[in-house]
């Protein structure tokens, strides 16, 4: 049995200007610790992801299962740093949703599921916590510039 990663925030701006964040490659490069992503942003097409981690280089992949602009992202999600073989079931989903959550600004949610245990997925909802966190004052600090 799998578990579910999951990290949510709240974000202080509309849901075009996240879309806009998390589908430009500068400003993932931002909140995603450097990560270079490559891909059309098409249903069906790879993504990729090329950065550094502890010094070493490396190249995360998968497809995007599923684009909706302004609402959701799935990709499958596959790294070499996992130590899993490159095959269908070493893939993971990792999903984004935006939701207007009832207030001003929007609810940003990420789950990543085929965690391995709940160890696992605590590990990972860490790092997305921090990934969201990041993404959040990225984000805001430009709204003030505007």
């Amino acid at each position: 049995m799998s578990t579910t990663a999951r990290a949510d925030i709240h974000i202080d701006a509309s849901r075009e200007r996240l879309w806009q964040a998390l589908t430009d490659p500068d400003t993932i490069a931002r909140f995603m610790f450097g990560s270079r992503v490559v891909t059309d942003w098409q249903q069906g097409s790879p993504i990729v992801y090329r950065g550094e981690w502890e010094g070493k280089p490396y190249e995360d992949k998968g497809t995007i299962l599923e684009i909706v602009p302004g609402e959701r992202l799935a990709t499958s999600y596959y790294s070499p740093l996992s130590g899993k073989p490159d095959v269908p079931e070493s893939y993971q989903t990792v999903s984004y949703l935006l939701d207007d959550g009832g207030a001003e600004g929007t609810r940003v949610t990420i789950t990543q599921d085929g965690c391995a245990d709940d160890e696992e997925a605590e590990r990972m909802s860490g790092n997305w916590a921090m990934v969201l966190q990041t993404l959040k004052s990225v984000v805001e600090e430009h709204v003030e510039e505007h």
